[in-house]
């Protein structure tokens, strides 16, 4: 059995390294990115299982990636999850047409329950959404 893989694009150092150390204790392999301009690229080579967006992020921002991302048919599976400190969190994450989000600052225990729901094999992405 593989390990689950996320990835995280946030320009948050500091929240980066935590996630990071937090998510591989859980089990899970991260890959991190401060930018997100080359979302498609970093999508295509690490193969998440589910990604983490923030939306104030340098470059396009992360309603502008997610919005590419979703452009491609073969990454329409993987789950994406906003966070962001916004106020209208829930209009941008709709207008990207990302899975669910967490408002900043977050309970990490809600983000891991969050992460299992998406990560858990009984998880089948609704396509009609899109």
């Amino acid at each position: 059995m593989h390990k689950k893989k996320i990835l995280i694009f946030d320009d948050d150092h500091a929240l980066l390294d935590v996630l990071s150390i937090v998510f591989s204790e859980d089990g899970y392999e991260v890959e991190i990115s401060e930018t997100c301009h080359d979302i498609i690229e970093r999508v295509s080579k690490f193969s998440p299982d589910l990604i983490l967006m923030d939306n104030y992020i340098p470059e396009i921002g992360g309603t502008e990636a997610i919005k590419l991302l979703r452009t491609y048919d073969q990454f329409n599976h993987i789950p994406v999850i906003f966070i962001s400190a916004s106020s209208n969190i829930v209009a941008l994450k709709n207008a990207s047409k990302a899975d669910d989000f967490l408002r900043k600052p977050f309970d990490l225990y809600e983000l891991e329950k969050l992460i299992a729901k998406y990560l858990s094999d009984s998880y089948v992405k609704d396509s009609s959404m899109r």
